[in-house]
């Protein structure tokens, strides 16, 4: 099962449009989880029409029309995994340890807000992932999403993607 992981797309006020190669993923893996700040309700629309299946959260620059069709922890079973998705998880000083806490069913948790991409194990087992963002790169030095696998319960290949600076 092929994932594209991806968070705080800010369409269209950090960028008016998604990269090409995060829009050309959409249609060539089996599942979407996008952390929240989509901004634009067109860009929710684009994602549920192009992915087959969209698991999604919205974020805290998300307005009312998001937020009514979006919940703010979300949770599925993808190939054996018990994956969760949620926008904000606080400051990085102690994150494994309370997301293990505040999130023990889950095996994968995914996460943004902070843009800044992140690949860590909690003590629990708990993975804890940060696509960062592909439209924003803050202090960052690219603009990024992920990719993964999963085999037989595992996750495998998970990979982060640098885009290129927009022209």
């Amino acid at each position: 099962m092929r994932l594209l992981l991806t968070s705080d797309t800010h369409v269209p006020t950090r960028a008016r449009v998604l990269p090409d190669q995060v829009l050309g993923a959409l249609g060539h893996v089996d599942a979407v989880l996008h952390a929240g700040d989509w901004v634009d309700v067109a860009t929710l629309d684009l994602f549920e029409n192009c992915a087959r299946r969209l698991i999604a959260v919205h974020g805290n620059n998300d307005g009312p029309e998001l937020r009514a069709r979006l919940p703010e922890v979300a949770r599925a079973e993808l190939g054996g995994l018990r994956v969760g998705v949620v926008h904000e998880t606080g400051a990085a000083q102690g994150r494994e340890r309370r997301c293990a806490a505040r999130f023990p069913e889950l095996d994968v948790l995914v996460f943004g807000h902070s843009h800044i991409p992140w690949d860590t194990t909690a003590e629990s087992g708990l993975r804890l992932l940060n696509p960062g963002s592909p439209t924003d790169r803050r202090r960052q030095p690219y603009c990024t999403y992920m990719t993964a696998v999963i085999e037989r319960g595992l996750l495998v290949d998970v990979t982060l993607h640098r885009l290129p600076p927009r022209a």
